[in-house]
């Protein structure tokens, strides 16, 4: 095995995704980063989860705005779901896993609020039900995903947004989600700021 040659196909695969979809996500996470800054403006909060590396991605993106990103600013309201094992091993013991999400959604979300909903499939149950939690608290979803969006495109409600990479390699779609995790920050800075 050539490893060498393995590792340059991934770098090539990735750059060549993250070209072929700028055009058609640039869109959907401007839109996402202008509805993510009136929330925040409005003393709303934005309750981000997924599982796996999606919950990694959720813990990521709330750390880069309740501390910062590039600039620097006060913190932003944003809370992540995947990172209090108490409450989750607590729920998912009780009740059942799938309800990781919801119930805390539940609990914290507010109409003002915002879901970011992670997943890679579109279709993890713990997600989806976090999705329908955050519509029964008359909470706006943005949702992250991949393939064809699964379950959760189909789930969304007409002014949730949803930013879709139509890949099916997990590892390939993860790499695009957190580049767009990025943009949705930088995006938000520069809103808020007035950058350039």
């Amino acid at each position: 095995m050539d490893l060498i040659h393995r590792i340059s196909s991934h770098f090539k695969e990735s750059a060549e995704l993250k070209l072929a979809v700028m055009e058609s996500l640039a869109v959907p996470i401007a839109a996402a980063a202008e509805r993510m800054l009136q929330c925040l403006m409005e003393d709303g909060k934005i309750l981000a989860c997924g599982n796996g590396g999606s919950a990694a991605d959720a813990q990521h993106f709330a750390a880069e705005l309740l501390n910062r990103f590039e600039m620097e600013r006060p913190g932003l309201a944003a809370f992540c779901l995947t990172s209090d094992s108490s409450t989750l091993t607590a729920i998912a013991n009780d009740y059942d896993y799938s309800l990781v999400f919801s119930k805390q959604v539940s609990a914290l979300g507010r109409p003002k609020d915002l879901l970011l909903a992670i997943s890679t499939s579109g279709n993890s149950r713990s997600v989806l039900e976090a999705v329908a939690a955050a519509h029964d608290q008359k909470m706006g979803v943005i949702a992250l995903t991949g393939r064809s969006g699964g379950m959760v495109s189909e789930n969304l409600w007409p002014d949730d947004i949803h930013i879709c990479v139509p890949a099916s390699s997990t590892a390939r779609v993860q790499e695009v989600h957190i580049l767009a995790l990025h943009c949705l920050c930088d995006a938000i800075d520069c809103l808020l700021l007035g950058a350039e």
